[in-house]
């Protein structure tokens, strides 16, 4: 109907037509010339196999987020700008947008295992060690080794396929951890199996390749936070880019209030409490940490942001590779490291190890200054008796409580904490 009368606004003479016909919203002037729609083109961005590490495929991570990526609907935070450039990819970490429906967004963690400087300098190694050529397919030298022709064959993932992989992780390993990790590995469909059955010669070298270069996305696999794990939630991985839920790392809450600091500092013991004393008899115990190493979500909730340097000793069935077989080499165990760093031995690790750091480290930072004397006064002799190592007559449990109870009553209850308000209002625990 609109298309004849608009035909009609080109030919009709009678002015009271025309008169009727521009009531109609025809344009007379423009009726002869229309032309369809186009339809806005959505700009497309281009990764490049490089920027993702897909081009080091299938010595990679793994590919299960892709599609997220190249729907644009995960998205870096420079792509909110008007340039909708990539940052540079010699970051080792990026703040990211990801969506499920396109309306609501939430911020992720875009990190690689290592630099992008690292990275480069192990791919040449693998090709100057193993062809003895400056450049190669990765994947195909990788499989040539006698470690991966050993994982071909395996039906069960057994200490002796890690031993001498730099991870802390893999350090005291038992059968028990490592038929978690197989049976929860996420770059693959859930057999729920112990057997690696149904990992493909793909899938096998990208775990082993995940295991040597850094194991943080294993540990937030195998140990879920929605099980109650301090771990951020992983959400997949493409090329050698992990995603993960986002936060904050602890070092931007050195200058927070005092009560911010109060309550952070009694979470990060609540963390290593939990990581020595768990359901599954796992010890977790850290190598290294960092302002990094721990993070906080935007409710308020500190989680273990790196994973990278944890150690894990199975108190229930022990480690299953002793230190001698630990000395073993070869181009897995020098990925990140150096092939000359020592390995700690698995019976000389306390509990109280990383309370220690921990004192040693962070919490002189989080708390220092923060209090009126007479509580500032017992938090530092605190810390000063708990970094100089604790003594062999304090328990970690003792210690961690001793701390705890002067700081409990230094935390308040309001919306800044929305990870435990209101429910501190009408709780004890609180």
């Amino acid at each position: 109907m609109g298309r004849w009368i608009c035909c009609l606004c080109s030919r009709v003479a009678d002015p009271l037509m025309l008169l009727l016909l521009l009531a109609l919203g025809c344009n007379p002037s423009t009726a002869a010339t229309a032309s369809p729609s186009v339809p806005h083109v959505k700009p497309s961005y281009s990764f490049g196999r490089t920027f993702l590490g897909l081009d080091k495929c299938n010595a990679c991570i793994g590919t299960s987020i892709c599609k997220k990526f190249f729907k644009e609907e995960i998205r870096f935070d420079t792509w909110l700008s008007s340039h909708l450039k990539l940052p540079p990819s010699s970051l080792l970490s990026y703040s990211g947008n990801y969506t499920d429906d396109a309306k609501s967004w939430r911020l992720v963690d875009i990190t690689r295992l290592t630099s992008k400087y690292q990275h480069d300098r192990a791919d040449k190694r693998i090709c100057t060690s193993l062809l003895k050529t400056k450049t190669c397919s990765l994947e195909r030298a990788l499989r040539r080794t006698q470690r991966f022709q050993k994982w071909l064959r395996a039906k069960r993932l057994t200490p002796d396929l890690v031993q001498g992989l730099s991870s802390p992780m893999l350090r005291c390993p038992s059968q028990r951890l490592l038929d978690r990790i197989v049976r929860r590995y996420a770059e693959v469909p859930d057999a729920g199996s112990i057997y690696m059955d149904h990992l493909t010669d793909r899938d096998k070298l990208r775990l082993l390749y995940t295991l040597a270069v850094n194991s943080h996305p294993i540990l937030l696999q195998i140990f879920p936070d929605v099980e109650g794990w301090p771990f951020p939630r992983y959400l997949g991985s493409c090329g050698r880019l992990v995603v993960s839920a986002s936060t904050r790392p602890l070092r931007d809450f050195f200058g927070a209030a005092p009560e911010v600091a109060a309550d952070l500092a009694l979470q990060l013991l609540a963390v290593l409490r939990s990581m020595a004393t768990n359901d599954l008899n796992y010890f977790f115990y850290f190598t290294h940490v960092d302002a990094g190493t721990f993070g906080v979500f935007s409710n308020g909730h500190l989680f273990i942001r790196d994973a990278s340097t944890l150690g894990i000793i199975d108190k229930e069935e022990g480690s299953q590779l002793i230190d001698g077989q630990q000395e073993y080499k070869d181009i897995f165990s020098c990925l990140t490291v150096g092939c000359q760093s020592a390995f700690v031995s698995c019976d000389s690790i306390r509990e109280k190890h990383s309370l220690v750091m921990v004192c040693q480290d962070l919490l002189p930072k989080l708390l220092t200054g923060k209090f009126l004397p007479p509580v500032q006064e017992r938090i530092d002799a605190f810390l000063q008796r708990c970094a100089r190592g604790l003594g062999d007559d304090r328990s970690t449990s003792e210690a961690m409580a001793e701390l705890a109870e002067i700081l409990k009553p230094l935390r308040s209850c309001d919306s800044r904490f929305a990870y435990r308000y209101p429910d501190c209002r009408y709780s004890d625990k609180y």
